[in-house]
């Protein structure tokens, strides 16, 4: 069915609130911008970029409670609205979401790789992501640490306990039971030691990072000479610099890269387990 006449009308009123609302955000008036997209928004409901647009005026603003409404409503519009999943992914992180957060700004990469992986987007929900990830593994461990020294101190009160009872026993016992004691407070000990290695922060494996960047890959793919490379970095060697490899300086074409599936999983899994826990700018 055609559109009627006031709808045509009520759409064009729309978009023009809309260009107003981009030039209010462009001179940082956000109040003005947030007004304009919601004019359009009364006008036309259904319009997705009328709320990431809106969302982005109230994450300049950190209203981030707005800014996941928004971002909601705009992915039940259109789930794959690569800002709606990255603006709310940032959302949730506020409210230490960090596993839901993690989530949505992995379907924003995904997304935003699909739609265009060189763009700026890709490179700044990549860095969030990395942020994200370190977060989530840094509350996580933070609650484990907590969790396992609550248990080290009840199992050491406990060996405490029978030491106390041990050595309430007849003279002779009292070398062999303070003997016994600190061998099984020592053995606790390094129980417990060993359990929190796996929350101290680890360096990246160099197989996992790519030769030119010294990042840990995102998207890697394998040349002929063998060597791994970050897709959007060897693409833009080819392209700006010579069809070489970089390092081999043999000849090399873009049709020529091969997905590095064994390594993606590899990083993704060190991520996983990690989260980025360590140095990062």
């Amino acid at each position: 069915m055609a559109p009627t006449v006031a709808a045509t009308a009520a759409a064009k009123q729309a978009e023009l609130l809309k260009q107003d609302g981009n030039i209010y955000f462009k001179k940082d008036r956000f109040g003005a911008a947030i007004d304009a997209y919601t004019e359009a928004i009364t006008l036309c409901p259904n319009v997705p970029i009328y709320w990431t647009n809106r969302a982005l005026c109230h994450r300049k603003r950190n209203d981030w409670t707005k800014v996941e409404e928004d971002c909601r409503r705009a992915i039940q519009l259109d789930h794959n609205a690569v800002k709606a999943h990255y603006m709310l992914g940032l959302a949730l992180l506020q409210r230490e979401e960090y596993a839901e957060g993690v989530k949505e700004l992995e379907k924003a990469l995904d997304l935003g790789r699909g739609a265009n992986p060189k763009s700026y987007m890709v490179e700044e929900i990549w860095q969030e992501l990395a942020k994200a990830k370190y977060l989530e593994w840094e509350h996580d461990s933070t609650k484990r640490s907590w969790e396992l020294q609550s248990l080290k101190e009840a199992c050491e009160s406990a060996l405490e306990e029978q030491h106390f009872l041990d050595t309430s026993e007849p003279e002779g016992f009292l070398d062999e039971a303070t003997n016994s004691y600190s061998a099984r407070l020592e053995a606790l000990q390094r129980v417990f030691r060993k359990v929190a290695e796996a929350d101290m922060p680890t360096e990246v494996p160099d197989y996992l990072c790519c030769k030119i960047t010294l990042d840990i890959f995102r998207d890697p793919v394998i040349a002929p000479s063998g060597f791994t490379y970050e897709r959007a970095v060897i693409l833009d060697h080819i392209q700006k610099v010579g069809k070489f490899d970089p390092i081999t300086r043999e000849p090399l074409n873009q049709s020529q890269l091969i997905p590095n599936l064994a390594i993606k999983e590899a990083a993704q899994a060190f991520l996983d387990k990690h989260g980025w826990a360590y140095k990062m700018d």
